[in-house]
C-alpha cells in the first residue's frame, strides 16, 4: 500500500510551490524568452541542409537534418533564429562552443539540436517555470529527455573538450563571448561529465532530466524527430499536462518526478474506480 501513498506525500510536500503557468496554458505554447515568438505557428522556410558526420563509434551520421526543420509546421522560433543558431559564431547569445578547441562535428550536432528544441518547441509547457533573469522570464526545468538522446549526446561528446560542468553560469564574458574562467582547465567532456546523466542534467542547470523511457514511448521528449511522421513530443506534453489538469497532481510534482508518471496514472485510475 506504500506506493499508493507516495503521490499524496509528494503533493503535501510540494503544496507551497509556485507554478510557472496556468494549467490551461500547458499545450502549444512558447516560453517568454529572448528569441521566442509570442505564439507558435508555421515556419515554412525552416529548410533542410545536408550534414555528413561521423559519431564517436565510427558510424556515419548522414541525412537531411534541417535548420530546425522538424518544427517547420509549428514553431516557436523564427527562420532567422534557426539559421543563426547553426553558425559557429552565433549572435543569438555570443556563445562559443569551441571554448576549449574545436568541438567534434558529431558532438556539435547534439548542441545544435538541443538549441533547436529550446528555441522552437511548442511542447514544453508542462516544464516551463518562471525565472528572474535579464534575458528571459521563463525557462524549462527537468524535461524528461529520452534515454537514447542523452546516451548518444554523451557518447559523441566524450572526446571533445570543455572547462565547466554548468554552462549556464560562471563564464568570463569580458571579451563579449564566453571564455573559460582563470581557475578552470580544459579537459575531455568525460572528465567533467562521467555519465550521460551528469551531462544532460548538469549542463544547463537541470533543464533536462534523464528519462528511463525510450523514443516513441510517449513518455519522454525527443530532441530530434522526422516531422513527416508527426511530432512525437505533442503526445508527451499532453500526457504530463493531463496529470496536472486532473486536479490531483501539481506542476511541481511533474517537474521533479517524471519517472513517477506510471505510478501517478495508476493512482488516478484507482481514485476514479473508487468513486464509481
Amino acid at each position: 500500500m506504500a506506493w499508493k501513498q507516495t503521490p499524496l506525500l509528494l503533493l503535501v510536500y510540494m503544496v507551497t510551490t509556485c507554478t510557472g503557468r496556468d494549467r490551461t496554458e500547458l499545450l502549444n505554447v512558447c516560453m517568454d524568452a529572448k528569441h521566442h515568438k509570442t505564439k507558435p505557428g508555421p515556419e515554412d522556410k525552416l529548410h533542410d541542409q545536408v550534414l555528413r558526420q561521423c559519431g564517436s563509434d565510427g558510424r556515419v551520421i548522414d541525412g537531411r537534418v534541417g535548420v530546425c526543420s522538424p518544427w517547420k509546421r509549428n514553431a516557436c522560433c523564427s527562420v532567422n533564429t534557426s539559421q543563426e543558431l547553426h553558425k559557429d559564431n552565433s549572435r543569438l547569445y555570443n556563445f562559443n562552443w569551441d571554448h576549449c578547441g574545436k568541438m567534434a562535428p558529431a558532438c556539435k550536432r547534439h548542441f545544435i539540436q538541443d538549441t533547436c528544441l529550446y528555441e522552437c518547441s511548442p511542447n514544453l509547457g508542462p516544464w516551463i517555470q518562471q525565472v528572474d533573469q535579464r534575458w528571459r522570464r521563463e525557462r524549462f526545468l527537468d524535461v524528461p529527455l529520452c534515454k537514447e538522446d542523452c546516451q548518444e549526446w554523451w557518447e559523441d561528446c566524450r572526446t571533445s573538450f570543455t572547462c565547466k560542468r554548468d554552462w549556464h553560469k560562471g563564464w568570463d564574458w569580458t571579451s563579449g563571448i564566453n571564455k573559460c574562467p582563470d581557475a578552470a582547465s580544459c579537459s575531455a567532456f568525460q572528465d567533467y561529465f562521467p555519465t550521460p546523466a551528469s551531462l544532460c542534467e548538469g549542463l544547463w542547470s537541470h533543464s533536462y532530466k534523464l528519462s528511463n523511457y525510450s523514443r516513441g514511448s510517449g513518455r519522454c521528449i525527443q530532441m530530434w524527430f522526422d516531422s513527416t511522421q508527426g511530432n512525437p513530443n505533442e503526445e508527451v506534453a499532453k500526457f504530463y499536462a493531463s496529470l496536472m489538469t486532473s486536479g490531483a497532481v501539481s506542476h511541481a510534482v511533474v517537474l521533479l518526478v517524471p519517472s513517477l508518471a506510471p505510478v501517478l496514472s495508476l493512482w488516478l485510475l484507482g481514485r476514479g474506480q473508487a468513486s464509481l
